[in-house]
């Protein structure tokens, strides 16, 4: 899915806060999985999820735990943190997305960048929450995907993030990195080894070596500093 399928399947549809999800009871029983490694923040969304009626399979700390979850319970909803431990949250994604699962996939995170939206969005999510968002959007996307539509945090500018990019040069290295390398780029960056990506991304150490190599001749950046460099200039990155 390229950027102009994601703009044609968004759609901005807001909805009224309620305090119930009473919208929903003419579906039947709306169930969820929610899977964030921070147990109080689990926890609040769980709370969430119960107050507006939904009925709540599992909860989850790691990714491997929230595959399992998913696969077992086939849920309308999961509600993942972007970056889970164990099993990585995109490769979450693109394997309920192969299995064929109806499992609608929120996907929610701290990361603002354009290239990690829209990654998350092409590899299957039905909507980009931040977590610094008010309950509110999450409501709002729960009902827009259930409905079939897509929904990206409105500060997150939807209409110029699907739109042409005009705040970076042509040429930009960053656009040239595939899925793939991009995703390796960010946990090299957040000091995990080959071996533990490798682990998260279901991907063996020599493969992820291989996209290593890819993404530095890209970016024109031979070591690992100079990669943790480039993320903090680009606001890619909690480090600062």
């Amino acid at each position: 899915m390229d950027v102009s399928d994601l703009r044609d399947a968004y759609a901005t549809r807001p909805l009224e806060p309620a305090p119930r999800l009473s919208v929903m009871e003419p579906r039947g029983p709306v169930s969820a999985v929610v899977a964030d490694q921070l147990i109080l923040f689990r926890e609040g969304i769980v709370s969430l999820c119960e107050g507006w009626n939904l009925s709540v399979a599992a909860q989850c700390g790691d990714g491997q735990e929230a595959l399992e979850a998913i696969q077992a319970s086939k849920p309308d909803l999961a509600i993942l943190a972007l970056d889970l431990p164990k099993l990585d949250t995109l490769e979450i994604l693109r394997r309920v997305r192969q299995s064929g699962f109806a499992t609608k996939l929120l996907v929610i995170s701290t990361r603002d960048d354009r290239k990690t939206v829209l990654e998350a969005l092409r590899g299957g999510a039905h909507a980009y929450l931040l977590k610094s968002a008010p309950a509110r959007h999450l409501y709002e996307a729960i009902h827009q995907t259930l409905d079939g539509g897509v929904y990206v945090t409105p500060s997150l500018e939807p209409d110029r993030l699907f739109g042409p990019r005009r705040d970076r040069p042509e040429g930009d290295p960053l656009e040239s990195l595939s899925a793939r390398e991009y995703q390796v780029f960010h946990l090299l960056v957040e000091g995990f080894r080959a071996k533990e990506i490798a682990a998260r991304r279901g991907l063996s150490a020599k493969t992820v070596d291989t996209y290593r190599s890819a993404l530095m001749r890209k970016l024109d950046i031979h070591d690992l500093p100079g990669l943790v460099k480039f993320a903090v200039q680009r606001n890619l990155t909690a480090l600062k």
